[in-house]
């Protein structure tokens, strides 16, 4: 059970999120710049920086419904959604490019802190190839999805464990972005069924 009262039905974030809207407006638009905007790294690269980080703050629905957005963007099969899995276990064994390692790499050191972030790692993301902009948006993504991680877990949310909530969740964000829509309204994965919440 939630540590305030929050609209029953609307997961993880989207139940504050809709209890707090003059603070959502500017966490969704921040959300929709930082992992759909123009960018050099494509949006399922961004969405797994989100997902890294969100393993390791160990909150299931941040790193759960950010890897279902990612695994989307990369095409939705299950071939994805494995290496989105695999990524949270040991991105340094999986065939991504090493840019991207060494970019999760920074991310993971800014969630343990951002002084844990050496001199050293950023000179290997630049020797893959990694740009000024990509070091910063991986660190302000790798911030950014400490304080949602935190948001979510220190309200005690509501975070189903339905493979397809999660999926649903993934592909409604990776079509339609993180402004603009309605939270209030509850997932079409939930309605109709009998939900249980945990507490």
């Amino acid at each position: 059970m939630a540590h305030i009262q929050l609209a029953e039905g609307l997961p993880g974030i989207r139940g504050p999120m809709v209890f707090s809207p003059e603070t959502a407006k500017p966490l969704s638009d921040l959300a929709q710049v930082l992992l759909t905007g123009p960018h050099t790294l494509t949006p399922a690269e961004r969405e797994m920086i989100a997902t890294y980080v969100s393993s390791q703050n160990d909150c299931y629905y941040c790193q759960t419904c950010h890897g279902s957005v990612a695994a989307q963007h990369l095409g939705g099969s299950d071939a994805d959604y494995e290496l989105i899995a695999q990524i949270k276990q040991n991105y340094q064994a999986t065939p991504i490019s090493d840019k991207m390692k060494a970019l999760l790499a920074i991310a993971g050191k800014v969630q343990k802190g951002g002084k844990y972030v050496t001199t050293k790692d950023i000179e290997r993301a630049r020797q893959h190839g990694a740009t000024d902009k990509e070091i910063h948006d991986a660190v302000l993504i790798a911030a950014a999805f400490c304080m949602f991680s935190r948001y979510v877990d220190g309200l005690a949310t509501w975070q189903p464990r339905d493979p397809e909530i999660c999926r649903e969740i993934g592909k409604q964000t990776a079509k339609l972005g993180y402004v603009g829509r309605d939270y209030r309204k509850p997932l079409q994965a939930i309605a109709g069924k009998q939900v249980k919440v945990e507490v």
